[in-house]
Parts: C-alpha cells; sequence; structure tokens
C-alpha cells in the first residue's frame, strides 16, 4: 500500500512544476545543495518544553538528550552497527500538561563545535544550525456510549467515566502519549530548485533565504507507534516514559512514509473519518509486522484479486436480474428477505455512527436490493385508494411466471419450514440480549438484536434457493457467474480473516458460507443438464441443436 502511494505521488511529480522556478529576474533558479555536505560531524541537542517556539536554553532540565560527534550520513556507527543512537529518559510533566496541555519537542542539529543558541554570537551560526519541532502529544477524542441493561437499569460502566460524560458531554478530547519516537535526517544531497519540490515533500525541505540552499531534512517518523499502544495523560502520572531514536533514511523511503503520513487535503468527509482511519490503518501495520512475507504477498495479490470479483458479481448480479424473464426456480421471498437484512443494517450503522464511506456503500446495496424487486414483482401505484387521501397507494403483486410455476409452492414451504427454525431462535436471542446486554434505549435494543442476529443466523436465510433447487432437480436458473464471484471473494476473506485480526463471530461466517456454496456445487453435480427438458422460453436443448447433413 505505501509503495502504490509513492509511486502515484512520483506520477504526479512528472506533471508541469510550480511558478516558483524563476527568480525575480526572469532567470531560472539555480540548483541548491545541501548545507551539510556528506561525512558532516555534527552534535544533536533535544530540549522538551510545554511553548511552542522554544528559548530557554539556559534551563537544564529541558534539555532530554544531547549527542556529540555524529557523523551525517554515517550507516555503520551506533549500537547495532545501522547507524542508529537511543536514549530513554523519563519527562516530568506539570500540571498544566496533565489537565490537556501540549508537550513539544524541539531538536536541534548544529556542526561541530557550534551551538544552537542564537544568544551565543561566538558560537552560533545560522547556516550550522537546522532546528525543527512538533508536539508528541496526541488529541484523541473518546466517545462514551450511555448504556444501560433495559430491565434492571444498571450499568457495567465505569462511576468515572459516567461523570466524565456528564461533565464533558458524550465526545471528550483527551491527550495522549505514545513512549517511542524516531529523528529520521534523510541522507540527500539532491540539488533541489525552491518551488520545484514536489509534494509532500516541499514541506520538509527548508530553503535558506539569503544562500538559497537547503538544510538537511529531518522528519519525526512515528508511523509503526500503534494507536493501541497510546495512552492517557491524566492527574495520576507525573512522569511520561520516552524512548528517542535517531537514524539516518534514505531518500526513497523517506518518500514512502511522506506519502503514506500525509492527510487529503480535501477534508471533506470531517475529522471523524480520519480517526476511524487510524484505527483501521493498525490492523495493516499489524500484518505488515507480524505476517509471515509470502503470505503477506499472496494477500496482496489476491486482495487485487477481490476488488476484481467483486466489481465483477455486482455487474453479473444487475444484468442477470435485468435480462431474467421468467421466476421459475427462483426464491422470491429471499429477495425481500434480504432487502430487510439491508435495511437493518442500514439502520444499525446510522444509530452506532459508523464512518461515511461505510454508511454510503450500505445504502446503495440497499437501493440495489429495492431496485430488485421490482424485477421480481409487478409493482405498481394505485392512484385510486390512496394513502392518507394524499399519497398514491403502492401495491406489489406476483408475477405470472412465479405464480404459475411450482417455484411460488416450493418457496413457500421453504419458509414455512424455515420459521420453524428461525423465529425460536430469533426469540431465544431477544430473551438473551434483553439480559445481559447493555443497549441505549429500546430502538438501539431491536436494531442491535436483529443485527446481531443476523450476523449469526443469516446464512440460513439462503437455505430456501437450496430447497427449492432440490425440489426442482435443476439449478439452471441460478446466476452462476455471480455466485461463482461471490464464492470466490468468501475464499479471499478467508485468507484475509487469518492474516487481519477480526471477530471471531466474522470468521465462523466466511466458513459457513463456504459451505453453502459447496452444497450449491454438489447440487450442479447431481442435477446435470438434461437436453430434453423444456426451458422457460419453450424451447429445449434438442431444438438447439443443428441437425446433421
Amino acid at each position: 500500500r505505501i509503495f502504490i502511494i509513492w509511486a502515484i505521488s512520483s506520477w504526479f511529480r512528472r506533471g508541469p512544476a510550480p511558478q516558483e522556478q524563476s527568480s525575480a529576474g526572469g532567470t531560472p533558479r539555480a540548483p541548491s545543495r545541501n548545507l551539510f555536505p556528506k561525512d558532516t560531524l555534527m552534535d544533536l541537542y533535544v530540549y522538551i518544553s510545554e511553548h511552542e517556539h522554544f528559548t530557554d536554553f539556559n534551563v537544564s532540565s529541558a534539555l532530554f538528550w544531547q549527542k556529540r560527534d555524529l557523523v551525517y550520513g554515517d550507516w555503520t556507527s551506533g549500537e547495532n552497527a545501522d547507524g542508529c543512537y537511543e536514549h530513554y529518559g523519563e519527562v516530568d510533566i506539570s500540571q498544566s500538561v496533565q489537565q490537556n496541555g501540549s508537550i513539544y519537542i524541539h531538536v536541534y542539529f548544529t556542526k561541530s563545535g557550534f551551538h544552537p543558541d542564537p544568544r551565543q554570537k561566538n558560537l552560533y551560526r545560522r547556516l550550522a544550525t537546522v532546528h525543527t519541532s512538533r508536539m508528541i502529544n496526541k488529541y484523541k477524542r473518546r466517545r462514551f456510549q450511555k448504556t444501560k441493561n433495559l430491565l434492571t437499569g444498571e450499568t457495567e460502566a465505569d462511576p468515572e467515566m459516567i461523570k466524565r460524560a456528564e461533565d464533558y458531554g458524550p465526545v471528550e478530547v483527551i491527550s495522549h502519549w505514545h513512549p517511542n519516537l524516531t529523528i529520521n535526517m534523510v541522507d540527500d544531497h539532491t540539488p533541489w530548485v525552491k518551488g520545484s519540490v514536489p509534494p509532500p515533500l516541499d514541506q520538509y525541505v527548508k530553503f535558506d533565504a539569503i544562500s538559497g540552499d537547503y538544510y538537511p531534512i529531518l522528519y519525526f517518523n512515528d508511523y509503526w507507534n500503534l494507536q493501541k499502544d497510546y495512552f492517557p495523560i491524566n492527574e495520576t502520572l507525573q512522569r511520561l516514559p520516552f524512548r528517542l531514536s535517531f537514524c539516518p533514511l534514505s531518500l526513497w523511503r523517506w518518500q514512502l512514509y511522506a506519502a503514506q503520513s500525509t492527510k487529503s487535503p480535501w477534508n471533506f468527509l470531517g475529522e471523524d473519518l480520519y480517526e476511524q482511519s487510524d484505527e483501521e490503518q493498525d490492523s495493516v501495520k499489524v500484518a505488515l509486522l507480524e505476517t509471515n512475507p509470502y503470505l503477506l504477498a499472496l494477500t496482496i495479490v489476491v486482495s487485487i484479486v477481490h476488488s476484481i470479483f467483486e466489481f465483477l458479481a455486482f455487474k453479473n448480479d444487475i444484468q442477470f436480474w435485468n435480462s431474467r424473464q421468467s421466476l421459475e426456480g427462483l426464491s422470491v421471498r429471499s429477495v425481500f428477505f434480504g432487502v430487510f437484512q439491508s435495511l437493518v443494517v442500514l439502520l444499525y450503522i446510522l444509530d452506532n455512527e459508523t464512518n461515511f464511506v461505510v454508511q454510503v456503500s450500505v445504502f446503495i446495496g440497499l437501493l440495489i436490493d429495492l431496485w430488485k424487486i421490482t424485477k421480481v414483482m409487478d409493482v405498481r401505484l394505485d392512484r385510486e385508494n390512496k394513502v392518507a387521501g394524499v399519497f398514491p397507494r403502492i401495491t406489489f403483486k406476483d408475477k405470472s411466471t412465479y405464480i404459475e410455476s411450482s417455484t411460488k409452492v416450493y418457496d413457500d414451504m421453504a419458509f414455512r419450514y424455515l420459521s420453524w427454525i428461525l423465529f425460536p431462535l430469533l426469540g431465544c436471542y431477544a430473551v438473551y440480549s434483553l439480559l445481559y446486554l447493555e443497549h441505549k434505549g429500546w430502538y438501539s435494543w431491536v436494531l442491535s438484536m436483529l443485527y446481531g442476529f443476523l450476523l449469526t443466523f443469516g446464512f440460513i436465510t439462503m437455505t430456501p434457493q437450496l430447497f427449492i433447487n432440490y425440489k426442482l432437480k435443476s439449478v439452471a436458473h441460478l446466476p452462476w457467474r455471480m455466485l461463482t464471484y461471490k464464492a470466490l471473494n468468501t475464499f479471499i476473506d478467508d485468507l484475509f480473516a487469518f492474516v487481519i485480526k477480526m471477530p471471531m463471530m466474522y470468521r465462523i461466517g466466511c466458513l459457513r458460507d463456504d459451505v453453502v456454496f459447496f452444497i450449491y456445487l454438489y447440487q450442479r453435480w447431481i442435477y446435470r443438464v438434461d437436453l430434453t427438458r423444456i426451458n422457460e422460453f419453450g424451447v429445449s436443448g434438442e431444438d438447439q441443436v443443428s441437425p446433421r447433413p
């Protein structure tokens, strides 16, 4: 994924250059050079402060780490002979930081023998000092779902959390801390031209206003800091653990990190989407860190294939229903049940504030299921018998090809048998959900109960079609292309279920879908094609075979 983002950003870099390539007199700007040549001896100074702009060089407690005689572009020194150095310490925090205040890190690299304090005239040189800083705490939103047992009114939520929710509301912004951070100095001597550095790299390459040359590129690398490792800063903490590392970084790897960590400027979906995106990226990072490289490579390949199959399944599903003239052998009731499922899922994710992209995708799926109703039923507007005397009444009538065939009888029979299993299970799950689970209200209980039931026993709704196939002793009426693509995607989901952390119920769901499809395959094998059978168009297979001369 990182490589794809870097490749796309590289492709955009080949476009027209920005407008600042010429100087004020119209002459082209000359390529610049790095102010720190290769193998320059450097001193590292790291200060930690509560102020965004640092001036307290004389305060000894502000100095967190000092490292002398580092070599720019050295990849062989250090404890592990990789050019990296590490320092661990604890940061004392004030009451202001405990109460959601900010804390900053200020990093200075100077050529050996110089000092970063501008007030020390004899030791400070502007062109011999490179500086960068950033806020090292991270503000995250903590949401409080006020739930309770609807029968007893009791809740297992922490009383302190309930009190904070009453004081600060359902959403509270809290300062968080991660104990690890890496300072990367990019080993790069590219002759950059001011104004032509491509984004997002342009925000890191800093040019000197007088000489026109650029300072070494410093990059705070926290890409591998997982969201689950952040912890909140509060009044109980007096010190914060902090492990700071310094490592050289190649230009190519820096481009990968910079492209991946840069968020889109078109943030029209809101900050909530990016917060959830951070959580979702954790699963990708864990997969990169913990998965066998061969399995990971296979996962990347099949994920691309998954997208292709998903598109083909979508296309063939619409194509099948759009061109279908007869409903013989197809379960109409299953189509209506699919609409009910999609509606429950949509209402559930709206009630639980899922991100916007998921809401749109589920809504589009619901629209497609509603469109299928118009293909399996005759839907008309009754303008004579209006609802409340204002709105036309919508009427549904079974198509003739469905009524006249034996499919309707078998469909009714299948759902009657299914109800003997489905309704007792639904009742048991409703009682369990009411007794042992907490909910925001009765509306949320109904939605979560129905959603949990469909997630657990939803595969049962696929059995009426199996029953109709058994009664008709045929599977020729099924959209096999669409089913094949969906089945292949289910097998791919099985692979993802082992690679990416996900709920056990979802993994079981992938397995049961596989079982149902294998039953479809078994039916296809035992119900072979009968050329003497008359299809819905009144044509047999024998009629389509041209007679021999």
